[in-house]
């Protein structure tokens, strides 16, 4: 058990006056590349990562839930029954909205859901881009699942959790962070296809790559920021492109390819085609990227991570001074094979795929960089692909 599962069993003691029985811990995830694409039923290349949220608990009686975050020191508490057919209100979530959306999900599919005592503890830095709120909610549903054994497995937990984010919390998000969340495996990258749901397993070549995390100290709300207006763009370009019969049966930018941008543009304002082409060379990325990876080509594979950052700045207006400047220091750092943003943008981490030999010389060298910049010192971390969600008993 790691440091923060022995930490939080004090804390549960003290705040609940009794001992937890089970627990789960769930990954925070890094997405390789594949940005903007979930929503559009493409494709994404996340891993989980060796950061995780713990969940403890112990039953209690009738259906109430009080809740204790380590981290926050705060608490909050609410019944089962108060979330049927109801949805979070306005206004930007607060953590417990992560957990009572688990439980809305599951009571959504007619499941009992007793009540619990419930403390949570985090290694992962809330607001990243690392999926700190979908490692949570696998978290609680994993735990819920194993208690009550209500048969889900892990993809069922992912599908709970997402589905939790979606309908209660109010972030129109894909499947992407969820099932990293759920379903990551040690050492491996998931290519996942969000319209297929296909998860399939990309071996990261061992002894050759070292995964940088640079925070850039930007927070981001994702329900309360530019990403739906992004959501919302996607969609009206592919409304604009199926009533110009363009495309006739399009149903999201994953059905138009690289091929479809020239005719695109004569359709397109400005905006929607920039929105577009994002998405369209996005998805070709991601299986370049993978066929990178599988002949350990790091250079190809760093290449496309710096193309993708051009994009996600240019095309999708997603980047941020912070985020730019930590992938401008790093591409003139020996050992770097290429670097972008990962997560939604707005703020949070950019991904910078290391030679192992160089990644302290190169996490030293870019946090001070970075201080010269912004007088502020990043948080850099080194990540390795990890396995998903688990319960225990304790």
């Amino acid at each position: 058990m790691e440091a923060i599962h022995g930490e939080l069993l004090g804390g549960f003691r003290e705040r609940f006056g009794r001992a937890p029985v089970v627990g789960a811990r769930a990954p925070g995830r890094v997405n390789w590349i594949g940005e903007h694409t979930d929503y559009q039923e493409g494709l994404v290349l996340p891993s989980a990562i060796d950061r995780d949220t713990w969940v403890l608990a112990t039953p209690r009686p009738g259906r109430h839930f009080r809740v204790w975050t380590r981290d926050l020191d705060e608490a909050g508490a609410f019944d089962v029954a108060d979330l049927e057919g109801e949805r979070r209100g306005e206004g930007p979530a607060g953590w417990l909205d992560y957990v009572k959306g688990v439980v809305f999900a599951l009571r959504e599919r007619e499941l009992d859901v007793a009540g619990f005592d419930l403390a949570i503890a985090s290694s992962l830095p809330l607001g990243s881009g690392l999926s700190s709120s979908a490692a949570l909610e696998v978290a609680v549903a994993t735990l819920l699942d194993g208690a009550l054994g209500l048969g889900l497995g892990p993809e069922g937990c992912a599908r709970v959790a997402h589905r939790g984010e979606q309908r209660y919390v109010g972030v129109a998000c894909g499947i992407l962070d969820p099932f990293a969340c759920a379903l990551g495996r040690a050492d491996h990258a998931l290519r996942i296809d969000c319209r297929s749901q296909e998860v399939r397993p990309i071996a990261v070549p061992p002894g050759r790559v070292a995964l940088l995390i640079a925070h850039s100290g930007v927070t981001r709300e994702l329900a309360a920021s530019a990403y739906g207006d992004r959501v919302a763009e996607c969609r009206a370009a592919v409304l604009a492109a199926r009533q110009a019969g363009l495309v006739p049966g399009a149903g999201a930018l994953r059905d138009l390819s690289p091929d479809d941008l020239p005719a695109l543009a004569g359709v397109l304002e400005p905006t929607l085609l920039r929105r577009a082409r994002h998405v369209i060379t996005e998805n070709a990325r991601v299986d370049a990227f993978c066929a990178a990876l599988g002949r350990a080509d790091l250079e190809a594979a760093g290449a496309l991570l710096v193309e993708g950052q051009r994009s996600l700045a240019e095309d999708y207006e997603v980047s941020i001074p912070e985020i730019d400047a930590l992938c401008a220091d790093a591409a003139e750092l020996p050992g770097v094979y290429g670097s972008r943003l990962t997560g939604a943008g707005f703020g949070g981490c950019t991904l910078h795929l290391v030679a192992p030999e160089a990644a302290a010389e190169v996490s030293s060298a870019l946090a001070a960089r970075f201080e010269r910049r912004f007088g502020r010192t990043p948080s850099i971390l080194e990540a390795r692909p990890s396995d998903g969600a688990s319960f225990v008993s304790l």
